[in-house]
């Protein structure tokens, strides 16, 4: 067997011809500068390779539904195992799918509950015993002499099939008629049922008039019909029907409920889904406080903001609603706030009554037959419209609200009133990961529930202790896994992928140390070293030194990053690595370059205080953020620092200085933000979501230099305007391929070919366009171009040269003015958006937010950010980031330290000051291993 993976001549992306040898059952770090190569030759060539093969090695009919795959350009690669990747664009944003769910501990529990829960009358809270035919039938017999009754045996319930084997069975056993999805059909005629569609089947066993001697008949019918449907039978009695069950049934409240079973306890099963919510947990409704956000205003001053809403004196609009005010005996120029609840419930709600319209002159236009109310209107034109565009428009003023009928539970009132010690399936989905590991690890249940449960809970158990391990203790079951970071639901998977036990296997994965605090990853090491022990390879893609140091071997790629990278720089142990001049990281590990701890900290121009912040797992928190500094908010995951600034402080400024619309935020009061103009959050999320995006565009680089090749005597003499260098439209563009520079060529039964266009040879403009040239250079030559090559390009044009030059400062010379916004990582995204930034012109009244901008950097291009956000707080700015990187927690000015653990028990301010106070308090998970590497760096200088 070979012990290698051998990667022989890699060319994808900025890949040179890439030669490698990667030792198999072992753990594998590649790390390097960011945009080395790494990605490309872990994901796009070796994970991708190992995918292809794996599903050309299935039939060609399974191939059929799973696509084909673009082979890797790659010469060969041997030793490859089956490959799995766990990433950071895996995370669902579907609203059904939890942590509970992803990892599997969900569906366990509803096997827990349908086989050792205890049932509970929902209305009286007693518990629900079986039934026993004499009182079913006691029960039927108690509707009067002369009642009609009919008795069902509901055989099939909500499953696909067409059943014609079962209707002829039937039909040989004596049965003459069925109710089939509430439709009486004789077994004599025929009876076609869609197989993929679910249908509902009950077998008519008796049709009984109540009468002094129609007990016995009755029993039997009744025990029949239990017998047939596995112990449920429903009787139609006059037209209404009942559900009894030989097994649950209150007998205060007759109230039935069916057998238990594990899809009754499924949020994503019309068996067990809330009928109001269909399992969401929410209703999606218009917000009145997002429609009329300011109730400070008049109706006629423009308190209700919403699209096509207008009050202007010489709108339809304004003469309706104020004809109303006359009609209700109330007024449109008083504050809304001051408004008195019926005028408040008409203008939302509407009103049927006719009333008078009056002209801005005060003559009578026509009578209107009723006022259709704020709130309907919105529910109308949204449910009517056709447009993503107008629909999405109309979402920024809707909210999610907690479902009224089951509370955000998600569940039916029957299901939730099944209990195991007490607590309820939802209940439980509410601890986090460590409260619900003790919760089974003291349960105690009767020997015989014991015996079913054992297996189920071992599972349980086994999942939740994976969870810990890679530090997400802090979880809860119920979180949705749209509201997860990249880490985050890469750890889930990972956590999952020990679960499965699998051997053999080539695991990949992206930076799993993201959004892990320094004092866990100790833990998601050891489960990685797990997961080698079992006989997997594991390739982990890591900038994190400690993750670095505990590698069986390292891969180390640059020298630099883009056109400048895609080499091996080093391999081998860590001190191969550090051995390596030419290694940047091997410096970074050695000590030989490192980053600097300024030699003063900035001193606070004011505070902006947040008074009594609630949200989340906040604990009615008081917190100072000082402004004119660098602000680092630290603390274990999930202590709250996202629900402190994402959620918190970033909504407040947004509406008060940004004009944004978000709901009333949980915090009493934020005094101070007088004293800034404008918040900016500044993510990883991608400049653009077509290849049409790029930096040139995003920049607004772009219109200056169209307006330069406009300015030409070329484009003078005739007559072109700037759009006329836009690859959007038509004029200048290549119609063949509608600017785009290539073409897409379907291939039947192999993978999609794109190929450059015939017409442009991948220019994108057509041959008019690229006759007019600014210093020999067409348009097309200058999207072409570096950063580096454009600054000396354009260093004679002041606008242009200025621009380019703050993307040059941010690291990222190498990149290509058109270079596809999809082809950019995170941390090159982030920096284009910081040199957007930096190229403005300051007023030293912005704060700028940064959630854990370290990602996907490398130790190097963590100095260069360090650079360019310590300019922007120079400048008189203030800089507020959410960080685990020490490195960035370091130079801060002044720390937030929030904890002292994740989730419930955390929500609370640990210590706040500079790192140096910070790394003084023991208290602080943060402060102690930053006192470690503050020591280390003073002892090296």
């Amino acid at each position: 067997m070979n012990t290698n993976i051998i990667v022989k001549n890699a060319r994808d992306n900025n890949l040179k011809g890439v030669d490698v040898t990667i030792p198999r059952d072992k753990l594998v770090v590649f790390t390097g500068i960011s945009g080395s190569g790494k990605s490309s030759l872990a994901f796009d060539t070796i994970f991708a390779e190992g995918q292809r093969r794996y599903i050309e090695s299935l039939s060609a009919y399974a191939r059929q539904f799973l696509g084909q795959m673009n082979k890797p350009n790659v010469e060969y690669i041997e030793g490859l195992s089956p490959a799995i990747s766990i990433d950071q664009r895996t995370t669902s944003k579907n609203p059904r799918s939890t942590v509970g769910t992803v990892t599997e501990i969900y569906d366990y529990l509803r096997l827990l509950f349908a086989r050792v829960g205890t049932p509970y009358c929902p209305n009286c809270g007693r518990e629900i015993v079986k039934q026993s035919i004499d009182t079913i039938c006691d029960k039927i017999l108690s509707s009067g002499v002369g009642a009609k009754v009919i008795i069902y045996a509901p055989i099939v319930r909500h499953r696909k099939g067409e059943y014609n084997s079962l209707f002829e069975q039937l039909k040989k056993s004596g049965y003459v008629r069925v109710k089939v999805d509430n439709k009486q059909y004789e077994l004599g005629e025929e009876i076609n049922l869609a197989k993929t569609t679910k249908h509902s089947i009950s077998v008519v066993v008796d049709r009984i008039v109540i009468k002094p001697d129609v007990s016995k008949r009755l029993t039997d019918s009744v025990e029949s019909a239990l017998k047939l449907a596995d112990g449920l039978v429903i009787t139609d009695i006059d037209g209404k029907e009942t559900l009894y069950s030989s097994k649950y049934a209150c007998p205060e409240c007759d109230i039935t409920i069916e057998e238990l079973e594990p899809r009754m306890f499924s949020f994503n099963s019309p068996f067990g889904a809330c009928p109001t919510c269909m399992g969401l947990g929410v209703k999606t409704e218009f917000d009145v406080e997002l429609m009329i956000p300011d109730k400070s205003k008049s109706l006629n001053d423009g308190a209700v903001r919403l699209m096509g809403f207008s009050m202007d004196a010489s709108t339809w609009m304004h003469s309706y609603l104020n004809s109303l005010a006359r009609k209700y005996d109330f007024s449109c120029d008083v504050p809304v706030s001051t408004l008195s609840d019926r005028a408040m419930d008409i203008l939302l709600n509407g009103s049927k009554e006719s009333f008078p319209v009056y002209n801005k002159s005060g003559r009578l236009a026509y009578n209107a037959s009723h006022w259709e109310g704020l709130l309907p209107m919105m529910k109308r034109r949204y449910s009517e419209s056709s447009s993503d565009d107008i629909r999405a428009e109309y979402e920024k003023f809707m909210t999610s609200t907690p479902c009224p009928d089951c509370n955000g539970m998600r569940l039916k009132r029957e299901v939730l009133s099944v209990r195991i010690a007490d607590k309820n399936i939802y209940e439980i989905s509410q601890m986090s990961i460590d409260e619900a590991l003790d919760f089974f690890e003291n349960l105690v249940l009767d020997s015989t529930k014991s015996m079913i449960a054992s297996v189920v809970l071992k599972e349980i158990k086994a999942r939740l202790r994976f969870l810990i391990n890679v530090g997400l203790n802090y979880l809860t079951l119920s979180r949705p896994s749209a509201t997860l970071s990249g880490g985050e639901a890469q750890r889930i998977r990972l956590a999952t992928q020990i679960g499965s036990g699998l051997v053999g296997v080539l695991y990949i994965l992206d930076e799993p140390s993201i959004g892990l605090h320094q004092r866990d990853n100790q833990k998601l090491i050891q489960t990685l070293k797990n997961l080698r022990d079992l006989g997997n390879t594991l390739i982990v893609v890591e900038h994190d030194e400690e993750t670095i140091m505990a590698a069986d071997h390292i891969i180390d790629m640059g020298v630099g990053a883009g056109v400048n990278g895609g080499e091996i720089v080093a391999t081998g142990s860590v001190q191969d690595i550090i051995d390596c001049k030419q290694s940047v990281t091997g410096q970074y590990l050695s000590g030989a370059r490192h980053i600097d701890i300024p030699i003063t900290r900035r001193q606070p121009k004011s505070f902006l205080t947040l008074q009594n912040a609630t949200k989340n797992n906040l604990k009615d928190i008081t917190v100072d953020i000082p402004l004119g500094c660098f602000v680092a908010v630290t603390g274990v995951s999930g202590s709250g620092k996202s629900s402190l600034i994402n959620e918190t402080l970033l909504p407040f400024l947004s509406n008060k200085l940004n004009n944004a619309r978000y709901r009333a935020i949980e915090c009493k009061h934020i005094i101070g933000y007088e004293q800034l103009d404008k918040v900016i959050n500044i993510d990883q999320s991608p400049i653009g979501r077509t290849p049409r995006s790029n930096p040139a565009t995003y920049t607004n680089l772009f219109n200056l230099i169209r307006d330069l090749f406009a300015s030409t005597p070329d484009a003078l003499e005739r007559g072109y305007k700037s759009g006329r260098f836009s690859f959007n439209i038509e004029g200048g563009r290549c119609e063949n391929c509608k600017g785009d520079g290539i073409l897409k060529i379907e291939m039947n039964f192999l993978p999609d070919v794109y190929v450059p266009c015939p017409v442009c040879h991948g220019a994108r403009y057509n041959r008019e366009t690229l006759q007019v040239m600014y210093k020999g250079k067409t348009i097309a030559d200058v999207l072409d171009m570096t950063i580096d090559e454009a600054c000396d390009f354009f260093s004679a044009i002041p606008s242009i040269s200025r621009k380019l030059q703050t993307i040059y400062d941010v690291g990222l010379g190498y990149i290509k003015l058109g270079q596809s916004a999809t082809t950019l990582s995170g941390g090159e995204a982030q920096r284009i958006k910081l040199a957007t930034e930096l190229a403005r012109r300051s007023t030293g009244k912005t704060m700028y937010l940064l959630d854990e901008p370290t990602t996907g950097l490398h130790m190097a291009d963590v100095d260069i950010l360090i650079t360019i956000l310590q300019r922007l707080v120079s400048a008189g700015n203030t800089v507020v980031v959410i960080e685990h990187n020490l490195d960035i927690i370091k130079v801060s000015d002044y720390c937030i330290d929030l904890g002292p653990e994740g989730g419930n028990q955390g929500g609370e301010v640990i210590a706040c000051g500079t790192p140096e106070q910070l790394a003084q308090n023991d208290k602080s998970y943060t402060g102690i291993f930053l006192k470690e590497i503050l020591n280390r760096q003073r002892r090296s200088t």
